[in-house]
């Protein structure tokens, strides 16, 4: 299983990294597989500690996926030195117990060492659900073709239509601009 959550890591100076991020559930743990180059690789390559955040605040993994700024507040974890999202509903503070190399996405094996939650679940939002998966094909923009692109974006669309809030619509119209930023940019 593999669950879409927001992996915090710090550098060796302490400045925190945030990176939305497909985490594997293991045994004890989850399987974290960054792409190369990325400061989340490097930060858990160096520290070899992260946080797993679990959020329902899809503007966060938009926001990492297309470059916008969303503010976005931090607070150290309970026991590892590490930050974690400040408005996270729960959080998993995981150690790299093993890596296994590789040219494009190295394996870090991690353990959990504590979990805690913070604040209630209010339910399911299918614009939610819509807004990340538009932000993993914004992600594969390069490499996807753009009839798969705009057939996935339109069926998305009708759930971000029938169930977005204030926040999801937000976040819906960033991937929309992103597609189309993206086009613009490869016609010229």
């Amino acid at each position: 299983m593999i669950r879409e959550v927001i992996v915090t890591t710090r550098s060796l100076a302490g400045e925190p990294h945030l990176a939305p991020m497909g985490a594997s559930v293991i045994e004890g743990g989850y399987l974290l597989q960054p792409f190369r180059p990325s400061r989340t690789l490097d930060n858990l390559a160096t520290t070899r500690i992260a946080v797993v955040n679990f959020t329902d605040d899809v503007r966060i993994f938009a926001g990492c996926v297309v470059g916008k700024r969303v503010p976005v507040d931090v607070k150290k974890a309970t026991y590892i030195d590490c930050p974690r999202l400040a408005d996270a509903l729960s959080h998993d503070e995981i150690t790299v117990e093993r890596v296994e190399d590789d040219p494009q996405r190295p394996k870090f094996f991690c353990k959990t060492y504590h979990s805690e939650g913070h604040s209630r679940f209010e339910g399911l939002n299918r614009a939610k659900a819509a807004v990340l998966e538009a932000a993993v094909l914004v992600s594969r923009l390069n490499f996807l073709p753009d009839e798969k692109i705009d057939q996935e974006m339109a069926y998305l669309a009708i759930a971000v239509e029938k169930t977005a809030g204030p926040q999801e619509q937000e976040a819906w119209d960033w991937m929309l601009e992103a597609v189309a930023e993206f086009r613009r940019k490869r016609a010229s």
